[in-house]
């Protein structure tokens, strides 16, 4: 369905914290369009959500990765337009029962949240790809959910060896048909923040049911 002209254009600036949920009842309402972060613990998830937003204090970064195990949902100056930071995976102190129900829990998000329109992966480009991040790959495959990736922190590296990481990357996705957008992206430097805004705005707009 084509976007709604009648509509505001989508600010990213505008996100603002709108609730948490533990499971997937908790959420808001199915409707609307949403586009979820997901990112293994330390790959920089938080930081990449508050440059895209340029909001520092959007979505919590911890000197602990992985505490957050909520479900949080920013909303967007569009009605109904949300994104969505998913909890981090590895390196969080809980036990084990309490790790397979958040896990169980996110399962459900992903699985029957029918208003989710696409998924964005955010992994260190000095170590992408990991066990977390390749099945989160074969999840969108699997489910056709568009996916775009964020190679985060390459700052951290020479501009040459970040390009060769990117294609490396690229070289290890061939044939992945999910895979919309690969993204050099780095918070401190705010390299690809346009790009990921120019893609996340084209999956909210043409995924919004027009006004009434």
């Amino acid at each position: 369905m084509s976007p709604d002209l009648t509509q505001k254009s989508i600010s990213f600036n505008s996100a603002r914290f709108l609730t948490s949920a533990s499971r997937l009842e908790e959420c808001p309402p199915d409707h609307g369009a949403e586009v979820a972060f997901a990112g293994r613990s330390n790959a920089g998830k938080s930081s990449a959500i508050n440059c895209i937003t340029t909001n520092g204090k959007l979505a919590r970064t911890s000197k602990t990765p992985g505490r957050t195990r909520l479900i949080n949902f920013f909303s967007l100056n569009r009605e109904n337009c949300r994104l969505v930071d998913l909890p981090g995976y590895g390196y969080a102190k809980v036990s084990r029962d309490m790790k397979d129900d958040w896990q169980k829990h996110l399962g459900h998000y992903l699985n029957d949240r029918q208003c989710l329109r696409g998924l964005v992966l955010v992994m260190d480009i000095r170590h992408p790809l990991t066990d977390f991040d390749q099945m989160m790959v074969e999840w969108c495959e699997h489910n056709k959910l568009p996916l775009m990736i964020l190679a985060t922190k390459a700052d951290k590296l020479k501009f040459g060896q970040a390009k060769t990481a990117m294609l490396d990357i690229a070289r290890k996705l061939e044939g992945v048909e999910c895979l919309h957008h690969l993204i050099m992206f780095s918070a401190t430097s705010k390299r690809g923040v346009d790009e990921s805004r120019d893609a996340l705005t084209r999956w909210l707009e043409e995924n919004t049911p027009e006004a009434l």
